[in-house]
């Protein structure tokens, strides 16, 4: 076990030395470059999204959960201004052509959120984080009558 761990080590430490060492093919002695991401923005957020998402929301007037899925379309302008077009599933029953608009802010750290104020989306909220430099966004609602998550993928 002792000669198995000493070897992996060794290989390991090599591995780490190759990697490193000097690229004299052109006669340089660079090392390699790693590049740190940059941080986000709302203009990281533009284009068409491909939306799903499923879970659980609570119908208003009642205490009745009950399961809520959707697809759909959401689209952000790169200025904070995003609208969504979807087709859903609330307990079943099956609704086409909806629609919402509102805004959306973007941290540093590539987290923010969105707030819909018109349309079909009015009040929904969620927090948000962007993966892949923009490429998707990971969602959860906000709302304490939903558990709700949300994946957008660009198109």
């Amino acid at each position: 076990m002792k000669r198995t761990l000493t070897a992996l080590l060794t290989t390991a430490v090599f591995a780490v030395v190759v990697m490193l060492a000097p690229n004299t093919k052109q006669g340089t002695t660079s090392l390699p470059i790693v590049h740190a991401q940059s941080g986000c923005s709302v203009a990281t957020l533009t284009g068409n999204y491909g939306v799903r998402w499923q879970g659980f929301d609570i119908l208003k007037g009642t205490a009745h959960e009950v399961p809520w899925a959707g697809v759909g379309v959401l689209t952000f302008d790169g200025a904070g201004t995003v609208s969504f077009s979807w087709t859903q599933s609330l307990d079943g029953k099956i609704s086409t052509g909806l629609s919402g608009a509102g805004n959306y802010s973007v941290n540093s750290d590539c987290t923010g959120s969105v707030s819909f104020t018109s349309g079909d989306a009015a009040e929904e909220t969620a927090n948000v984080v962007i993966v892949g430099g923009g490429q998707e966004v990971l969602s959860v609602s906000t709302l304490n009558t939903q558990t709700i998550m949300l994946d957008a993928k660009k198109q």
